[in-house]
Order: C-alpha cells, then structure tokens, then sequence
C-alpha cells in the first residue's frame, strides 16, 4: 500500500512522520511503518531524496530486484526516521549546526561529529539526541552529499614554495593550501578569490587556486568588495545584459501615452534620502469635504523589462539591490534604475498609480490601479519636508511655499492611518539604523543612529496602505500572485520571552495563549523608557519568524494586516517587478485560465529565490556594518564610553553605546571579583561584592580591542572614572 501511494502521481516526497499523518498511525505505534520503509528501501523500491523525503524508483523492465540483505536490515531498523538531509552551517569554533528545510529549528553538530563537512555543504545527518529539556536536537554528519562552496574569498599569507588562504568567512574554518604555481603571483596580505580544487578530509587542508586578486589590504574599498564577493554576490552585469539596457529609450515618445491615464497636472513630489538616486515613488495628495485622495506612483519599470529577457533573468538572480556602507549593488543596471525609470522631477515618466479614497477614519473606500503617465514636480528630501512639517527653517519653507500645504495635508493623513494601524495591533518595533560616514579612503569618520521622522513616517504609512490596497484586490481576484507574510511567532519561543517578561511586574497573556500581535505592541508601550526596553524589545524580534514571500496569502502578523504584498520598489526589489506585471495582464484583460496557469508554475520558485537572496542581502549588509563599526572604533582603543547593557550572557555581558556600536565585556575582564550568572533574570552579580550587571544599565567602558576581521568589539568596565573621561554620555 504504501509502494501504491508513492507510485500515485499525485504523490508528494514525504517523510516519515508526514506518512504516519496521512495513514492516522498514532505517534506510539509507527515502529511498523518504520519497518516497512526499511524494507522498501532494501528492496530498492523507494529511496530517500536530499531533503530526506520518501519517493518512489522506477525500475527498468526485466530487471532484477536486488534482495534485501538481512545484515543490512539488521543495522538499520527502524533508524530511517533519525537521518536527515540539510545545509550545513559551520563556526569557527569548529562545530556547527544544520539547517533542514521546512523545519524551524536547526541540528547542532558537536565538532566531533561534523565529519568532512564544510560551510554550505550538503550534509545527511544522523540524530544523537532529541530536542528536550530546553536543549536542541543534536546530530552526527554520516555523508558529504554535495560542497556548497565553490570560492572563497580571504586574505593570502605566503609563504617559501607555496601559500595559503585564510577565509573571510569563519564559518569555513580551513584554510585553503594554494600551491605557489596557483598563487596569480598574489603576495601576503592580498585580498583573493580562491576556487576551490579539492576539499580534503578531516586531517588534510583543502586545496585551491587563486583565479582573481581584489586588491590588497587597506586599500579604499577592498575590504567592503572582499565581504560581497564572499556571499557571491554579481558584481558587475554580464555584457548582454548592458547592451539591452543601453538600447532603451532615456525619453518617452507619443506611443507611450497611448492607452494610460494622464496624470501630468497633478501636483506630486518624491519624498527620498538625500543620497537617493533611484526614485520609484512618488506621491501626491487632495482633499474633497471629509475624504482623502491619494495617490501612490510606481515606476512603470515592468515597461521596460520584459518577461525573460536578459534584463529580467539578471533581475531574478539579483532578487534585489544591495545597499552596503560605501556602495550600491543594484538589481538593474543604472541606465535604467537612475534613468528612464527613476521618476526624476521635471521629466515625464510612466507608472503604475494605485490611486485611494480614504476617509476620516483611514479606510480606504475606493480605489483603482492604473497605468499612468506623471510628471514630478520637486525632488524632496525627508530632511527638508521634516523641517518644513516641523517649522524648523524659514528658508527652506519659503523655497517650498507653494507645496507646503500638501505637506501639512499628508501628514494630517498619515496621523490618521498610524492611528488605525496601531488600533489594530501593527507592532513598531523602534531600532535606529547605523548610518556610517566615510572619508575619502573608505575609513569611518562618525557613526550615528539615523532615526526616523515625521517625513520617513509620511512615506512609510502610504507605501504600507498602497501595498495592501493591492494585495487585498488580487486576493479577492483570485489571480495568482507574490504576497509578503509573516508567520505568527513559535509559542514556546514566545513563551520563554513572555515568562520573563512576566518576572518584571509587567502583565502579560496566560502561559500558553496564542499572542495577538496588540499584545505585543502592548507590551512595547509598558516597556518604553525603562532600563530593560532595549533587551525586552530584541528579545520580543527574536522571537518572531521572519517575513518572507510566498504565494499564499497568510497576513502579516508584524502589521496585524490580513492582505499585504510589496508593490512599490520594483527598481530595486523583484517580487515587485513580477506583480507589476499580473497587475498589468490583468488590467489589459489578458488573463487568461492559460496565464494564470503560467503565474502559478512559476511564482513559488520566483517567492522562494526572492525571499533567500532578501536574506543574503540582509546578512552582508550587516556584516559590512559590523566591519566598518569594529575599524571605527580601532581608532579609539584606550578610551572610556558610556553605553547600556544589552544583553548578558554567562560568559560576559554586551554593551551599547550611543553610536550603536555593541561591544563585549567578557567575564575574564570581571576582575574584581567572581560574578556569578542568573539565567532567570539575565543579571551577572559579584559573589563578595555584589555589584551587579544587569539589563538596561548605564556603565562606562574602556575599548580594550576591536578585530576587523572577526567584526568584534571588546570592552572592559571602568570603575570611578571622572565625568570628562567618558565619551559618549550624550
């Protein structure tokens, strides 16, 4: 029967406790069907896939099926169930963890039984022990299945006849032997792209060969380029992808007009950083009586990317543009994301307008999406509208006279829409950005929390209101598309955080309860302004999944919305691009039953590769963060900061500083005294002194060390300083 299921085309790969679900064996009486699968797979009937599903093999006519082998069956018994197949993920500690797809919580790996396993490698794993008492799964690597790595980017170190690599990325924690007749004549402290050869054994380095030298060590921008080609990010477009962006048009012609809805008189402004370049939106705004009209306009970028060319198949590889300290990977080439399709003021653009009729209460009833053609007027900044909002510069609001009223306008409407919002339970988490200024070497001068304003609010509550107006319409078109969700948290993750929560006084739901998304922001409110906001708050983040793309419309837990999708940044995001083009086949009714078959082949692979490169562009972004913050604070090795304790763990206690730079004071540096740790309370107390080290608490450090390499800060604490020591106490 369970050969018959899986030769049944309708079969998809399960696993073993999927099978049990669909057969209703209960949990403690599945020891048969493991046996039964035993068998299957020593008949060589079934077999098990890389993701450690069961699947049917379809022999050749006339063969012979092998018989199973009684020695065989006898080692592996009932044991199918406890090997699984997943990324590995390595530390430079020399463990390591793997990640299992559709599974939550990954493997540990202690470093005894990593195997040959490297960083990304493919890996079928064994399972040592089963999650309990508060402690993960811990597992055993038994096979390599494939190397994930093919490069490696690191600083070369040579030496008499031959040289090594040393990775960037500790993760992979060998270095990499390179004979010198590999070297590209490459000298130490060259930064190097190393294709790997062969990747050795447990005892034996792998071996590589340098194929591109990115500069040498300290040069402007070496460093920066090293941390991206290390996550294998593009850095330059291939040639044809060039040449089909250089034969677009920089201007429009009358044939573009035909057919959209001309929008040239209104009155619309971007609103965008002062370093923008690539402006997809632009807004503009009415009242009539008690309603608002809005009016969200998108880059018509669909227009010029065309489904499978050479420009979409190097958008979809990107997924989206990358913004690091010193520089922009784009998802298009610049002719297009700073031209043609940036709606630069003063010129005339296509778009995609979703245009709102939103009354006092901020609900939106009526509204349409459209082809359009605009003109903006004034290219704005979040700097000046704040100051124009904010009646902080008469120049600036004489310059801008004519426009101010609709400033005054969108923000009256934004109030209106943040209240709702918030009414409804959206969760504002409120963590500054760092943004970094670098000199003209590429060193960091002055680091600083970019905070949000009355401007970057205005344009963040009518980007959000578009993206759902739209969602909810082609949710109810039922058309297939790319929707933006997130998953309501884990409840025992959550719980954890809830319990302690509970420890400080604060009220918060019944152990158990599932937490609506109110009750957190609930919790954000009680907890502002007190010692352990900045702990309880990342404490709260961690504990939620990720947001991420998908073809079901689940909602968004963050935002407390039912119907959500990204629709306004398809210059530099591709789920964008590709809903702006259903939108478009819908509006010139060419949707079709053979069209929505076609979107539906194809949007989950498009989801899934969006959501993972998001991902990687989150983690180099962050990585170069942590980079240029530890050369920053090099420079300031010996000096004394205030900061607040962020996070205390058992072995030391990180500190943040006004900057956001995060350093660790480790207990070694605890010298004082023996401080013991208090898991309950997250607090670190001295055994004869008590003094005490505990969440939210103002101390001043000395920076003992910063590592550009590892991306590390450590502090040591500073006890009885003077006031005019301290840096950093404003």
């Amino acid at each position: 029967m369970l050969y018959e299921i899986m030769c049944c085309k309708e079969y998809t790969p399960m696993r073993a406790k999927e099978l049990a679900v669909l057969l209703q064996i209960p949990a403690g009486k599945r020891e048969e069907l493991h046996k039964t699968l035993d068998m299957l797979l020593e008949e060589g009937k079934i077999s098990i896939n890389k993701r450690g599903r069961y699947e049917a093999v379809r022999k050749e006519s006339g063969k012979k099926e092998k018989e199973p082998s009684r020695e065989y069956e006898k080692k592996n018994k009932a044991k199918r169930e406890f090997y699984l197949t997943g990324t590995f993920v390595g530390n430079a500690k020399g463990f390591g963890f793997v990640e299992v797809e559709g599974e939550d919580e990954d493997i540990f790996i202690p470093e005894e039984h990593t195997g040959d396993a490297l960083h990304k490698d493919t890996v079928q794993v064994r399972i040592l022990r089963e999650e309990r008492d508060g402690r993960r799964r811990e597992g055993a690597v038994v096979k390599v299945l494939e190397h994930g790595m093919k490069e490696v980017v690191g600083t070369y170190e040579k030496s008499d006849s031959f040289g090594f690599l040393v990775p960037d990325n500790r993760k992979f924690s060998k270095d990499i032997f390179i004979p010198m007749e590999h070297s590209m004549g490459a000298v130490s402290g060259d930064k190097v792209v190393a294709a790997i050869r062969s990747y050795g054994s447990r005892s034996r380095n792998p071996e590589g060969k340098v194929k591109e030298i990115l500069g040498h060590l300290g040069e402007k921008g070496v460093d920066v380029m090293s941390v991206a080609r290390s996550y294998d990010l593009p850095m330059e477009f291939p040639e044809k992808v060039l040449n089909q962006a250089e034969r677009i048009r920089e201007t429009l012609n009358e044939g573009d007009y035909y057919g959209r809805m001309d929008l040239r008189d209104w009155t619309m402004v971007t609103i965008d950083g002062e370093d923008a370049k690539d402006l997809d939106d632009a807004v503009s705004i009415t009242k009539e009586g008690e309603f608002y009209h809005l009016g969200v306009h998108i880059a018509d970028v669909s227009n010029y990317v065309q489904y499978n060319s050479a420009l979409d198949r190097e958008a979809l590889k990107r997924g989206t543009s990358v913004y690091l300290v010193d520089r922009v990977i784009p998802m298009l080439p610049k002719k297009l994301s700073n031209g043609i399709c940036s709606l630069n003021a003063g010129e005339d653009r296509l778009a995609l307008s979703c245009l709102m009729d939103i009354d006092k209460k901020g609900n939106v009833i009526g509204h349409k999406i459209a082809e359009t053609v605009i003109h903006v007027d004034r290219r704005m900044t979040y700097t000046n509208v704040k100051k124009i909002l904010l009646h902080e510069d008469e120049e600036v609001t004489g310059e801008y006279a004519e426009l101010a009223p609709m400033f005054f306008l969108m923000q009256e409407l934004s109030g209106i829409l943040r209240k709702k919002r918030g009414k409804r339970g959206a969760i504002d988490f409120d963590f500054p950005e760092s943004k970094i200024k670098l000199d003209e070497n590429g060193r960091p001068t002055e680091i600083y929390p970019y905070e949000q304003n009355v401007a970057t609010e205005i344009i963040e509550d009518f980007m959000l209101l578009a993206n759902e107006t739209v969602a909810e319409e082609y949710y109810f078109r039922e058309i297939p598309f790319v929707y933006r969700t997130h998953d309501n948290p884990d409840p025992e993750k959550m719980e954890a955080v809830l319990s302690m929560i509970r420890g400080t006084g604060i009220k918060v739901k019944k152990a158990k309860q599932e937490i609506h998304p109110k009750e957190v922001q609930r919790i954000l409110d009680e907890i502002e302004g007190m010692d352990c906001e900045p702990f309880f708050s990342r404490l709260l983040l961690r504990s939620m999944k990720q947001a991420k793309y998908t073809t079901d419309c689940s909602g968004h837990f963050g935002l407390a919305a039912r119907y959500y999708c990204h629709f306004t940044s398809p210059i530099r995001r591709y789920p964008d691009l590709q809903i702006h083009r259903i939108i478009k086949e819908t509006i010139h009714g060419r949707m079709t039953q053979d069209k929505k078959k076609h979107y539906g082949d194809l949007l989950d692979a498009v989801a899934n590769q969006s959501s993972t490169l998001e991902r990687r562009a989150e983690e180099v972004e962050r990585e170069t963060v942590k980079m240029k913050k530890a050369e920053y604070m090099e420079s300031h090795l010996g000096e004394i900061f205030e900061g607040t304790i962020s996070g205390v763990m058992e072995w030391g206690f990180y500190v943040e500083l006004s900057n956001t730079v995060e350093g660790l004071v480790h207990v070694n540096t605890l010298t004082d005294d023996y401080y013991i740790f208090d898991r309950e309370h997250y607090s670190l107390t001295g055994e004869t002194t008590k003094r005490q080290y505990i969440m939210g608490q103002k101390v001043k450090v000395r920076v003992e060390n910063a590592d550009i390499v590892t991306k590390a800060v450590d502090f040591s604490p500073v006890i009885g300083e003077s006031e005019e020591m301290v840096r950093g106490k404003d």
